[in-house]
């Protein structure tokens, strides 16, 4: 699901697919590698962009507490790991407050009422995480 718009820097990476181009981003929060879905030219430099994540949130799974109270973002083997603070909705979704940027989540199963608001740690697949040029 799509998130709010963050200030980062891109660095296009060796093309293994034809699918999908990937790049090395660097934001305020961490570093990681992720696909780019924006113009393959424009891959390098700063941008304005919106995080989406494709897999949803498994409590127990791909989700559980964080040891650490502060936003993060860092590559592990072919997973990326996300830290933030979760926030429930009442629709049966989720964010996570990574600092001043939401990124919204679906929910595999329910994740413990006495999570919300709490710092967790989500760890999905690097081919799942995605950066869209942000348009205004």
């Amino acid at each position: 699901m799509k998130g709010a718009a963050m200030l980062v820097r891109t660095e296009s990476l060796p093309q293994t697919s034809e699918r999908h181009m990937t790049v090395r981003v660097h934001a305020p929060i961490g570093v990681a590698v992720v696909l780019w879905h924006g113009d393959p030219q424009e891959a390098d430099g700063h941008h304005l962009v919106e995080w989406t994540v494709d897999d949803d949130i498994a409590w127990g799974q791909n989700a559980q507490p964080a040891s650490v109270a502060e936003p993060g973002l860092r590559q592990a083997g072919d997973q990326v790991v996300i830290r933030g603070l979760l926030q429930l909705t009442t629709d049966g979704a989720a964010h996570l407050q990574l600092g001043s940027w939401p990124v919204l989540f679906d929910l595999a199963s329910p994740v413990p009422r006495d999570r919300d608001k709490t710092w967790v740690e989500i760890t999905v697949g690097a081919d799942s995480v995605g950066l869209y040029p942000y348009e205004t």
